[in-house]
C-alpha cells in the first residue's frame, strides 16, 4: 500500500558530502513523522534524524551540525544533508515515514525503505 523509496547514497571520501532523498508513494492520506536511521555492520539500527509534518527536528548527538533533515510535504518526500562525512558514518541508511493510508485514516503505522548504502572512505 506504501512504498518509501530511497535514493542518493553511495561512496565518498571522509569530510565529503552526500544528499539522500526518500520519496513515500502509494494510498497515503497522511504523513505525519518521517525520519532516518542506520545500520552499520555488526550494530544495532540507530536514530540519525527526525522531522515532524510541521518541520519540527530532533537529530542524534553525533550528527548535529553536520547532518541536515528536511521535507517537502506536497512531494511526500525527505531528505537529509549530510556534510564532513567521517568513516564511521558508513552504514545503510533506511528511510522511515508514520502513514495514514486511505484505508484506514487515522491510524498511523511505521513504513521503512529498503536501505541504501553510504560508504566514507579514510
Amino acid at each position: 500500500q506504501v512504498q518509501l523509496v530511497e535514493s542518493g547514497g553511495g561512496l565518498v571520501q571522509a569530510g565529503g558530502s552526500l544528499r539522500l532523498s526518500c520519496a513515500a508513494s502509494g494510498s497515503i492520506f497522511s504523513i505525519n513523522a518521517m525520519g532516518w536511521y542506520r545500520q552499520a555492520p555488526g550494530k544495532q539500527r540507530e536514530l540519525v534524524a527526525v522531522i515532524t509534518s510541521g518541520g519540527i527536528t530532533n537529530y542524534a548527538t553525533s550528527m548535529k551540525g553536520r547532518f541536515t533533515i528536511s521535507r517537502d510535504n506536497a512531494k511526500n518526500t525527505v531528505y537529509l544533508e549530510m556534510n564532513s562525512l567521517k568513516p564511521e558514518d558508513t552504514a545503510v541508511y533506511y528511510c522511515n515515514a508514520n502513514v495514514a493510508t486511505m484505508h484506514h485514516t487515522s491510524l498511523f503505522r511505521a513504513y521503512w525503505g529498503q536501505g541504501t548504502q553510504v560508504t566514507v572512505s579514510s
